[in-house]
């Protein structure tokens, strides 16, 4: 599955979340199971956590510094993604 398509199947979790709160429920207390039913790779040995941001909180995700150096191909993806952000990110960020 590629970035693109991970992002669609991303946006089509969430919007199945917002509108059955069982399923959104189910996302939250077993994320990996919901990821992998509606065809998303989830990688042995990667925990997912799903937070809800409210009206008063909002969850910010840093994502895990890659070391090294950035290309600018790399810095231009890194700060505008809420999942995937780029081809170097290959593992997901929930």
């Amino acid at each position: 599955m590629n970035v693109q398509e991970q992002q669609q199947a991303m946006g089509k979790i969430i919007a199945k979340s917002w509108a059955d709160d069982a399923y959104k429920q189910r996302l939250i207390n077993n994320p990996a199971d919901v990821l992998k039913e509606e065809g998303v790779p989830v990688p042995d040995g990667i925990t997912i956590k799903v937070v809800e941001n409210t009206p008063t909180l909002f969850y910010v995700i840093l994502p895990q510094n890659p070391g090294g150096e950035l290309t600018d191909e790399e810095l231009d993806c890194a700060g505008g993604g809420t999942y995937w952000a780029c081809e170097r990110c290959t593992y997901p960020v929930v």
